[in-house]
């Protein structure tokens, strides 16, 4: 197989595996993707960013800020600032927002944990696709 083949099947696969989260959003109504994305990356426990989430999940940072600022509103998640940063501020659940989060993800953590035992080697597939990521990364700084 040459690079054309490879990055072409690699996109097509890519874009498949996004669009079955997409569909599992709209099947729980949540309506956008990238809120259940900013969901899934706050529903481990941490306080993140809203920098770090943009840069971690590729949304844009205007996306984010609309959908953190409408999860604030609701009482779903809180913003602290980030001592030494004047702009910056991180973003948490609250416990209505863990509940939420945890009501909408639940389901998808079991069908991922299904999946998930079919792997053969689920380090060393993730480890391959973040090293490809990681020379994509490189080709694209060099375009700039």
């Amino acid at each position: 197989m040459d690079e054309r083949i490879f990055f072409y099947r690699l996109g097509k696969l890519v874009y498949r595996i996004d669009d079955v989260y997409e569909e599992y959003g709209k099947q729980c109504q949540i309506g956008s993707p990238n809120l259940l994305w900013i969901l899934y990356a706050l529903n481990d426990g941490e306080r993140h960013s809203q920098k770090q989430i943009c840069e971690d999940w590729a949304i844009p940072r205007s996306t984010a800020n609309t959908i953190i600022k409408d999860l604030e509103d609701k009482n779903l998640v809180a913003l602290s600032h980030i001592k030494g940063e004047r702009r910056e501020l991180l973003v948490s659940l609250t416990p209505g927002g863990k509940k939420f989060a945890d009501e909408i993800l639940s389901d998808l953590y079991k069908r991922e944990k299904a999946i998930y035992s079919e792997i053969e080697s689920p380090e060393e597939l993730l480890g391959n696709l973040q090293n490809l990521a990681a020379k994509m990364q490189l080709i694209a700084a060099k375009g700039e």
